[in-house]
């Protein structure tokens, strides 16, 4: 008996099918992937299926075939010969998140190596290595080989993606921004763990965000997000847990680009100011699982313990120094970090009324930095590396009528103009302070995750 001829596939029809509420089989998502990393899937069509994916949503496996199949897609890393537990973080985005500089050489202070693979601005959220590009001379686009080379020298290495890592995943990432397809919990899933499974990771920290500032603003949205990127995950063979945190506000007191990245030295300096806190916090406690995860400790509050001394005896801030050097950075740039700091206009926008700070949407504060020169409109545009704020009072602060609010840093005067109205609508003001929200308010680990996807699902 002759076997029985398989169907050719056609891009129309599985947009059609997407469309109209079906399900995509694992062939036909390996199709799609495999055109979209090929370039043979012209733009419009590949915008119509990202479309009808967000519309009707991803179910758990079309999500778990997407990542697999972007991981596929192109080369992968082996982290086999460092000799360690290769352990990453990931946030799903917020404003101000900055604690890829802190955590990275924190978990591999104590151990672990870190192959971070992070992206550029999206939407309202900062990129990472639109961060980074603010350090003089800093590559991030390194090849596999000089990945391996930085990781085997410090432990860890924070890069993009090379052309051959992961390549459909490149031209995804950038279309959903420009298609307004980014609030998507599967299509996020799929983006973020494809370019981790391509690490050959062992284990993943995620720092899912919840609140105004997170791309999907629904707590139920969020959770499932959560459960399903750690399902998904484990499905693979990474060890994964996600940790719901809030973006109710801009963590730490800055959100741009080499801003950012000073906040941070001064923190691995040892410096404490009350107004980034959280950011300290928050840095410790995803180190610490990494470092839990990566086999270092038995659990995760001796992880937390343990980066907290990596941070208290300077051997983070070595190693951030020894990875930004290996990726050919100035590090004289971090002699005087303010005067490092130009901006091509300044404005410190006064309070203009008193009151409790009660509520942020950090969304907008996000599109506020955006606006100023920090963020893109479009895939490609370049980024002012000092565009950004720095915030003079966080939410639950008492404020007087004309004290310092926020300080903005714009690429000319012109830009100031909407960023003051944004963080104008973006502000809540009450005469009672706010009741204070957790800074962590859930972890999901796959048994726990697992059984809120089987609930979840069987209810809708």
């Amino acid at each position: 008996m002759s076997k029985r001829a398989v169907s050719p596939l056609h891009m129309i029809d599985l947009i059609r099918k997407k469309r109209d509420g079906g399900a995509l089989d694992p062939r036909e998502i390996g199709f799609i992937v495999a055109a979209t990393a090929g370039e043979s899937i012209p733009l419009e069509q590949l915008s119509a299926w990202l479309m009808a994916a967000w519309l009707n949503g991803l179910t758990i496996e079309e999500t778990g075939a997407l990542a697999v199949a972007m991981r596929d897609s192109g080369e992968k890393f082996d982290p086999s010969r460092l000799g360690k537990q290769a352990v990453d973080k990931h946030s799903t985005g917020g404003v101000g998140d900055k604690t890829s500089f802190l955590v990275a050489p924190l978990a591999a202070a104590c151990g672990v190596a870190v192959p971070m693979i992070s992206g550029r601005a999206l939407g309202h959220t900062g990129g990472t290595l639109d961060k980074l590009d603010s350090i003089p001379g800093f590559r991030s686009a390194l090849t596999l080989a000089e990945f391996e080379a930085v990781l085997q020298q410090c432990g860890a290495a924070i890069v993009s993606q090379t052309p051959t890592l992961v390549p459909a995943d490149r031209v995804l990432y950038a279309l959903r921004d420009r298609t307004g397809t980014v609030e998507s919990p599967g299509l996020i899933c799929a983006s973020i763990l494809s370019k981790k499974l391509a690490a050959g990771l062992n284990a993943l920290v995620l720092d899912v965000k919840t609140g105004s500032g997170a791309f999907l603003r629904e707590r139920a949205d969020e959770e499932f997000l959560a459960a399903l990127m750690v399902v998904t995950a484990e499905a693979a063979g990474t060890r994964t847990v996600a940790l719901m945190t809030d973006m109710g506000e801009p963590l730490g007191r800055t959100a741009g680009n080499w801003i950012e990245v000073a906040e941070c030295v001064e923190l691995l300096r040892g410096e404490m100011p009350a107004d980034n806190a959280d950011l300290r916090e928050l840095s410790l406690r995803l180190a610490g699982w990494m470092i839990h995860l990566g086999g270092r400790t038995q659990t995760a509050e001796q992880g937390y313990w343990a980066a907290a001394g990596a941070l208290a005896d300077g051997t983070a801030l070595k190693l951030f120094f020894e990875m930004v050097k290996a990726q050919g950075g100035d590090l004289t740039v971090f002699d005087d970090l303010k005067g490092s700091h130009k901006p091509g206009a300044t404005l410190v926008l006064k309070a203009w009324r008193s009151g409790y700070v009660a509520a942020m949407d950090t969304t907008e504060l996000g599109w506020a930095v955006q606006r100023l020169g920090a963020g893109r409109e479009k895939a490609g545009e370049p980024v002012d590396a000092h565009a950004g704020i720095e915030f003079h009072a966080r939410r639950g602060a008492r404020v007087e009528e004309g004290q310092p609010f926020a300080t903005l840093y714009a690429t000319n005067e012109a830009m100031l103009s909407e960023p003051v109205d944004r963080i104008k609508r973006a502000i809540t003001f009450s005469d009672e302070p706010p009741e204070e929200i957790p800074l962590v308010s859930h972890i999901f680990a796959r048994e726990n995750a697992e059984k809120y996807l089987r609930e979840t699902t069987s209810s809708s």
